[in-house]
């Protein structure tokens, strides 16, 4: 039997079976723990990490290769997909785009970066997609603080990621830079 929760009471609860149920809400700030947590597995030094994520800039650089890997993506393709180049509305556009998955933003070199898994395939190279490339094994990537979710600073998230592996599909990744593609050669630029 299914125990009662008081008023305002969240916990595990006894099901038929015995066993515990999840009650309980979980708060953005133990979402971001975790999620900080998982993407500390792709730090050399997690102890530097944290303290790059502390710091001022809250920039702390990752391997990837390992637990994730990062499309990168000029802004300008991005922006052709969205039909703007306001970052909230971009941002917005972003979330409804991907199933799930995170991307961030770096706003000084105006590249977005949509984490996939570290073995995802990505068979393109510049001359399919010019300017995006898959970061894998061997290269090192400036991830900001799961805290940074407004366009200000050095770079932000503008598709949180939301719980631990929550990374884009590749094949969601590849549409978006397909119409990007398009929508620049449409308008006339490369």
């Amino acid at each position: 039997m299914t125990s009662a929760l008081t008023s305002g009471e969240l916990g595990p609860t006894k099901s038929d079976g015995g066993g515990l149920e999840a009650t309980g809400v979980t708060t953005l700030q133990e979402r971001q723990l975790a999620v900080t947590h998982w993407l500390l597995g792709a730090a050399e030094d997690q102890d530097l990490a944290r303290s790059q994520w502390d710091g001022q800039g809250g920039i702390a650089l990752l391997a990837c290769g390992g637990i994730l890997a990062a499309v990168r993506i000029p802004a300008h393709m991005v922006w052709a997909v969205a039909k703007t180049d306001e970052l909230e509305k971009v941002d917005v556009f972003l979330r409804h785009w991907f199933d799930g998955g995170a991307v961030f933003m770096d706003l000084r070199t105006q590249l977005y970066y949509a984490l996939v898994p570290g073995s995802a395939s990505w068979p393109w190279n510049d001359r399919d997609f010019p300017g995006v490339e898959c970061l894998r094994r061997d290269n090192y990537l400036g991830v900001p603080a799961i805290r940074l979710t407004e366009p200000k600073g050095h770079a932000y998230w503008c598709r949180p990621m939301e719980s631990p592996r929550d990374l884009c599909f590749v094949d969601e990744v590849e549409e978006l830079v397909r119409h990007g593609r398009a929508a620049r050669a449409e308008g006339g630029s490369q």
